[in-house]
């Protein structure tokens, strides 16, 4: 499953340009989870990742390919949660291996359910004094770190081991490379696009499960298959399978 490789092989590229702090994935260091939403109010914020108008950028990319994530790993691209005292430029991208998910012949629902649970983890991560909120429309991501929280030493290595924890529950999840980004020298402008690109092959998957029209000149997502290697072999499956049943 190479659908979102490209993105992967090119977003890890242009990070290994910046300097980087990497810690290895262990559940006992994960940040306290609240199980559910907490309110961080304006008063009680110390910061917001992505706050007065910077970019907040977040994506999640599944992979069958070990070469890019080896292991469980939090990488660190930009000053620490410790470190902030203002609002940051923010991304927060999730590399996934997974296994290869075996289906009939045209039968692509099940890789788009997996691929859709996976996406869902992040609404389920709640990091105390880490209030997150969310756009699918554009894909944004932004958070308010509450002064409780940074005083109590809060760190992306451990929100990272809490967000790994909830991955590592799928049982269809090998390993999960979570990069959480605040360098002003990176290309958010570039991350948001790609960004968009991963939401629209995700979408696509959805269209070729609804059944999209097999004349590819009248389908608004031409684009998203003439572009991403292994899409047009989907959508034809689906529609041998369909023509069989």
């Amino acid at each position: 499953m190479q659908l979102y490789d490209p993105i992967i092989r090119e977003t890890l590229a242009a990070l290994s340009a910046r300097p980087a702090r990497s810690y290895a994935y262990a559940q006992s260091r994960a940040w306290k989870d609240n199980g559910a939403s907490e309110l961080v109010m304006q008063r009680d914020a110390a910061y917001e990742l992505g706050g007065d108008d910077k970019p907040a950028v977040n994506f999640s990319c599944v992979t069958t390919d070990a070469s890019f994530v080896d292991k469980d790993e939090i990488v660190v691209i930009g000053k620490d949660l410790g470190d902030i005292a203002s609002s940051v430029p923010f991304a927060r991208l999730a590399f996934v291996l997974i296994d290869d998910i075996k289906a009939e012949e045209g039968d692509t629902e099940p890789l788009f359910r997996a691929i859709q649970d996976i996406d869902f983890v992040k609404y389920h991560v709640f990091p105390e004094g880490y209030m997150v909120r969310t756009s699918a429309e554009n894909n944004r991501e932004q958070v308010r770190i509450s002064k409780k929280a940074k005083a109590a030493g809060i760190s992306f290595e451990r929100v990272g081991c809490d967000y790994i924890a909830q991955y590592k529950r799928d049982p269809n999840i090998r390993a999960v490379k979570l990069v959480f980004v605040t360098d002003p020298a990176l290309d958010y402008k570039k991350l948001a696009q790609d960004a968009k690109t991963v939401h629209d092959i995700t979408l696509t998957l959805s269209k070729i499960l609804e059944g999209m029209p097999a004349d590819c000149n009248s389908c608004n997502l031409k684009p998203i298959c003439d572009e991403v290697e292994g899409m047009k072999e989907l959508h034809f499956g689906q529609n041998k399978a369909e023509f069989r049943s």
